[in-house]
């Protein structure tokens, strides 16, 4: 199973992003997905997941400014993100677990992680 993000750049404060997900090895329709971050300094956090019938759940900090979604078609999930502050600066990755069916957690043990995507916010 392979996962792989990328869309990160430079944005300005305010401004918006998309990264993408793509995932291959595995029948992605199945599997629940999740985005992290994990900003300089900082440990890695929880930004919001996706299940495999497209229920979301964010962290609070995110709430109401990014919004995941999916294509089971392309095997790909999306983070769109907007309203952008310096604070959204981090390493972004996208991960999965190894079980089916589920609407991952920001506790959730996740078995495979892509190589993440840098995203950063300019005042």
């Amino acid at each position: 199973v392979q996962l792989q993000a990328s869309g990160g750049g430079l944005v300005q404060t305010g401004g918006s992003l998309r990264l993408s997900c793509a995932v291959s090895g595995r029948t992605f329709s199945m599997y629940g997905m999740a985005w992290f971050r994990q900003a300089p300094g900082k440990e890695r956090e929880f930004v919001g997941s996706i299940s495999w019938n497209s229920d979301t759940f964010y962290a609070d900090s995110v709430k109401g400014r990014f919004t995941i979604s999916r294509d089971n078609d392309k095997s790909m999930m999306y983070l769109q993100l907007s309203n952008l502050t310096p604070e959204d600066t981090a390493v972004y990755y996208c991960a999965s677990p190894r079980s089916t069916w589920t609407l991952p957690t920001a506790g959730q043990r996740l078995d495979y992680w892509g190589v993440g995507t840098q995203v950063t916010v300019s005042s």
